[in-house]
């Protein structure tokens, strides 16, 4: 089986002591593709240099995390720019909304989503877009976009069946993580109401971890413990889900061309 995680912060200071382990660790439980999503403009150098010191494992992609969006923000954009320009990245993210955190810079924070939008259409890379408590907004923001072109993952996604279908109706893939996991969570419910080529895997690690692992530190050799959870809901086998949301990752990042 080949696994995917499509949201993995390897490059964090979390994984300083371990990196190559913890790489070495998810190959063996079959996790062969992790793609990187960047955070601002701090998370660059560590990112790519793991992208380049495992350049068939780690894929990494470019954008500014909404937590990141500051009254510095279109310095941080001029740079996620300039990045774009300079060598090969398989995604635009971490973008979207997070209106759980602090509001103080939400207008700037769609200011810099729709510029990622932009971005997404010009490279034609998908959009891995952060929800946290903002799904309604971001929804807008994408019809506002009106462009069925655009692509993307919504990260994290835990939301009802009416919001699956409101994501999968502009063309985006749903990112399921360990909170599938957590008992009484109902995005469970909700998957019963998803079709599997709406679904990719994620980590998001170092946070978030599955269970029996809750509250510890993630790491993407978790993927599969997640993938038993859909297989589970889902009433198919774990092979199943593993060679369709590999290949739904494949569609979106290319990273085989």
């Amino acid at each position: 089986m080949i696994f995917t995680d499509t949201h993995t912060h390897l490059y964090l200071e979390e994984f300083d002591q371990d990196r190559r382990e913890v790489i070495e660790k998810a190959s063996g439980a079959g996790v062969r593709y992790m793609l990187l999503p960047n955070i601002d403009s701090t998370s660059i150098s560590t990112m790519l240099a793991l992208a380049d010191e495992f350049p068939a494992n780690c894929f990494p992609m470019m954008g500014l995390h909404p937590t990141s969006v500051k009254e510095n923000f279109r310095e941080e954009l001029a740079i996620v720019e300039n990045q774009l320009q300079n060598r090969r990245f398989y995604g635009i993210g971490e973008c979207g909304i997070d209106l759980y955190w602090d509001k103080t810079f939400a207008k700037e924070q769609e200011v810099v989503f729709r510029h990622h939008i932009e971005l997404a259409l010009s490279y034609n890379l998908p959009l891995i877009v952060h929800i946290r408590e903002s799904f309604n907004e971001v929804i807008r923001i994408l019809r506002d976009a009106n462009k069925p072109d655009l692509r993307g993952i919504f990260h994290c996604f835990s939301g009802s069946p009416e919001q699956a279908k409101q994501a999968a109706g502009l063309g985006f893939s749903l990112g399921l993580g360990g909170v599938i996991t957590f008992k009484n969570n109902k995005m469970q419910e909700t998957l019963k109401h998803v079709g599997m080529e709406h679904l990719v895997l994620e980590t998001d690690a170092p946070f978030l971890a599955p269970m029996p692992y809750r509250g510890k530190r993630n790491d993407p050799s978790y993927i599969p413990l997640i993938a038993e959870k859909v297989a589970e809901i889902k009433g198919i086998s774990v092979e199943e889900v593993a060679r369709a949301t590999t290949e739904n990752a494949r569609k979106l990042f290319r990273f085989d061309d």
